[in-house]
């Protein structure tokens, strides 16, 4: 039988929990930059509760029997994206950036929860679209954005240093 997964806002307490679990998990994906390589991507990822502060931004967590599981960054205002600065020019979207899921619980749906929460609050919002992206090593995620109906986008692609970096659009049709 598998565990609820309850999806909420972060709370200040959880900052740095949820920090150490997203350098760990994109510190430990193949063929991703490392720390040495990207320290200010990593020091992004550890102080993950920045993004509260941020306008229109909501920092999102998955759990399962009270255990922070996983979490992700909702941008409601893409001027906050930061990633590319071509997604920033996007108009009528939200963004989702940084989506970590602990190892222990992957394949069991907090990776998609966290996912369906962000779209939720994009169509509550009025959004048209939501954008992401995503890289070779987070082939997983990129395979699951493409079954909840994210559709390649190259044109907001980029180059992060050396890592190409793939851009994802789902177009919000009425409900």
């Amino acid at each position: 039988m598998s565990q609820p997964i309850v999806v909420r806002d972060i709370r200040p307490e959880e900052f740095q929990a949820l920090g150490q679990l997203l350098v760990g998990v994109y510190g430990g994906l193949e063929g991703f930059p490392t720390p040495t390589q990207q320290p200010r991507y990593y020091e992004m990822l550890a102080n993950i509760g920045d993004f509260t502060r941020k306008n229109g931004a909501q920092v999102l967590v998955a759990l399962m029997d009270g255990e922070l599981v996983g979490g992700v960054v909702y941008l409601g205002d893409m001027a906050e994206y930061g990633a590319a600065s071509v997604a920033a020019t996007i108009e009528n979207a939200a963004g989702i950036r940084l989506l970590g899921v602990a190892p222990a619980v992957r394949g069991r749906g907090v990776g998609k929860a966290l996912t369906e929460a962000c779209i939720r609050l994009a169509r509550e919002q009025g959004h048209q679209q939501v954008v992401l992206h995503s890289t070779e090593a987070m082939r997983v995620a990129w395979d699951m954005y493409e079954r909840m109906g994210f559709q390649r986008a190259p044109e907001i692609d980029f180059l992060q240093a050396a890592l190409p970096v793939f851009g994802f659009r789902l177009a919000l049709g009425e409900e």
